[in-house]
C-alpha cells in the first residue's frame, strides 16, 4: 500500500503530466492565434495549480490558487523587464516558463483558470471528505463513521454513572479520538 503523502501527490502528478503534454502539443502543433494563446495560458495556469497541489497537497484550495495566482502574475510581470524576451532567444525552453512579453490579457486567463481550479478542488475535497465517512479518515481527520464504530464498541466504557447511558466527557466522543496519520509532516 502506498504511503498517505505518496497517494496524495499521485494524481496531481499524473494531471500536471498530462497538462504539460497538451501545452507543448498546443504550442508545437497549433498555429499561434488568440484562441491558442489563451489555451496556452490557461494550460500554464493549471500547471503552476497542480505544482503547488504536488509539492503541498494539504493546503487548502484557496491558499494552492493564491500560491498559484501570485506565482503566474510575478511571471506575467517579470516579462515587463524584457529579460525573459532576451533568455528565450539564447535558450528557447525558457519561453515556455518564462513567456516573452507581457500581455494583460494573460493575467485574466490566469486567474479565470485559477479560480475555476480552485472551486472544483475545494468541491471535490468537500465529496471525497463526506464519501469517506466509512472508510477511515480524510485529510488526517477522523470521520462520523470511525467514531459512530468506536462509540459501539466501548458500549459500558467510560460511561457516567447517572446511568443515563451517554458516553463521560472526553469517552470516545469525534474529538478525542487519536489522528490516524503517524507523520503528519511525510508531505513536506
Amino acid at each position: 500500500m502506498l504511503a498517505p503523502a505518496v497517494r496524495r501527490r499521485m494524481p496531481a502528478a499524473v494531471l500536471l503530466a498530462a497538462v504539460v503534454a497538451v501545452g507543448l502539443a498546443v504550442h508545437a502543433a497549433l498555429p499561434d492565434t488568440a484562441a491558442t494563446d489563451i489555451a496556452g495560458d490557461a494550460l500554464y495556469a493549471a500547471a503552476a495549480y497542480l505544482a503547488v497541489v504536488l509539492i503541498a497537497p494539504r493546503l487548502p484550495a484557496p491558499a494552492v490558487g493564491g500560491i498559484a495566482a501570485a506565482w503566474c502574475a510575478a511571471v506575467e510581470l517579470f516579462q515587463l523587464t524584457g529579460l525573459p524576451l532576451e533568455w528565450g532567444a539564447r535558450l528557447p525552453p525558457v519561453m515556455l516558463v518564462l513567456g516573452t512579453v507581457f500581455d494583460a490579457r494573460d493575467l485574466v486567463a490566469y486567474i479565470v483558470t485559477i479560480a475555476v481550479l480552485t472551486a472544483v478542488h475545494g468541491l471535490a475535497r468537500v465529496a471525497a471528505s463526506t464519501g469517506s465517512s466509512d472508510h477511515g479518515t480524510h485529510g488526517g481527520a477522523q470521520t462520523v463513521g470511525m467514531a459512530r464504530r468506536r462509540a459501539r464498541r466501548g458500549a459500558g466504557r467510560g460511561r457516567d454513572r447517572s446511568g443515563a447511558g451517554e458516553p463521560a466527557a472526553g469517552a470516545g466522543g469525534i474529538h478525542s479520538l487519536p489522528d490516524p496519520d503517524p507523520d503528519p509532516d511525510a508531505d513536506r
